[in-house]
């Protein structure tokens, strides 16, 4: 999932983030920031917001059959120790929410982020903020025993969650198996491990299955174009960029040491790719993939190599993000066929 900017917050959020600011002691505190009535009666809601998450965390203790203690290590290398298989899980980013369901536990998903579309029955869960911010109560509320989130979902509040006693999972995925082994290990502590476990398997067969089809062809230089103005591309420390390579390609890109860059026309002209790959919603075709049909020395117009791929697969670490890297390969092995002049 590539994040270049971050959407509104809503107002119940706001004053949860408000609340945050209330805990730092006065001299602290910036100018404009919430006043000290405003601090008492955060200080109040705060109580209340405790006393709940205690009672809840209590009830979801309660109601389980006594196991011994579930543990893993998440991408960050932070132990998560459940004292019972989760039971009510809220997932903070759309791909953490396709992780649990493809766990085998998306009947215990209790709470989702705005966006997560997938699978369907994700949409029909209660929405517990945004990237941008979280309502805290709400979640809360919903008395959860785990939480999957990633790096980029309002460090501030998860940490406050965690620091109240909810365990947290936190996925980054750094290498394309690392989404196999977040959907085992959710698995592990979902109590579903023999599903978690066989939707990994299926998926590492997937993404070797596809390397394996590539390995024989030529290498092609390949920009991949996320956004238009101004542009915006993929840079090395990308899973993107290790599908490309799997799929026979070479991102132009790929020696900068970054997730996502800006990039200008003349930089692309200059690497000349031989094939241009736009990542958008649905993969519907954007019209300015076919601006670059005005540079036509540029050796992917000459050679006519301008696909478009879904970045609702392609840009999640999620199980499906091995689907985005067949439509990957299948454009990159299309570019191989028609001509090879240039290449």
């Amino acid at each position: 999932m590539i994040a270049l900017r971050h959407s509104a917050s809503a107002p119940c959020c706001v004053v949860a983030r408000a609340d945050l600011r209330c805990l730092l002691p006065a001299h602290d505190r910036s100018a404009g920031s919430t006043s000290s009535a405003g601090c008492a009666e955060a200080a109040g809601r705060r109580k209340r917001l405790g006393l709940s998450l205690l009672v809840a965390a209590a009830l979801a203790v309660a109601s389980l059959p006594a196991r011994a203690a579930v543990h893993v290590v998440d991408d960050t290398g932070a132990s998560v120790v459940l004292a019972q298989p989760a039971r009510r899980i809220v997932t903070l980013a759309p791909h953490a929410t396709e992780l649990v369901f493809a766990a085998g536990a998306g009947e215990r998903v209790v709470g989702v982020i705005k966006g997560s579309d997938y699978p369907p029955a994700a949409t029909r869960l209660p929405v517990i903020g945004d990237v941008a911010a979280l309502d805290l109560e709400r979640i809360v509320a919903l008395a959860p025993d785990l939480i999957v989130t990633w790096p980029w979902t309002t460090p501030a509040q998860v940490s406050w969650l965690r620091d109240h006693g909810i365990p947290v999972f936190e996925t980054d995925a750094r290498h394309i198996d690392d989404i196999a082994s977040d959907i085992e290990r959710l698995g592990i502590l979902a109590g579903t491990q023999a599903s978690a476990d066989a939707a990994a398997a299926r998926f590492r067969a997937k993404a070797d299955a596809l390397a394996r089809s590539a390995g024989g062809s030529l290498r092609l230089r390949v920009f991949y174009q996320v956004y238009d103005a101004p542009i915006y591309t993929l840079g090395g420390e990308q899973l993107v960029t290790q599908a490309m390579e799997r799929c026979g390609g070479t991102n132009v890109f790929g020696t900068q040491p970054v997730p996502a860059l800006q990039v200008s026309v003349e930089a692309v002209l200059a690497a000349d790719p031989q094939v241009i790959i736009a990542g958008t919603d649905g993969a519907l075709r954007p019209a300015w993939l076919d601006r670059w049909r005005r540079w036509k020395a540029l050796a992917a117009v000459r050679l006519g190599n301008l696909f478009v791929v879904d970045a609702n697969l392609l840009h999640r670490p999620g199980p499906r993000f091995v689907d985005g890297m067949a439509s990957l390969c299948a454009a990159l092995a299309r570019a191989q066929r028609p001509k090879h002049d240039g290449l």
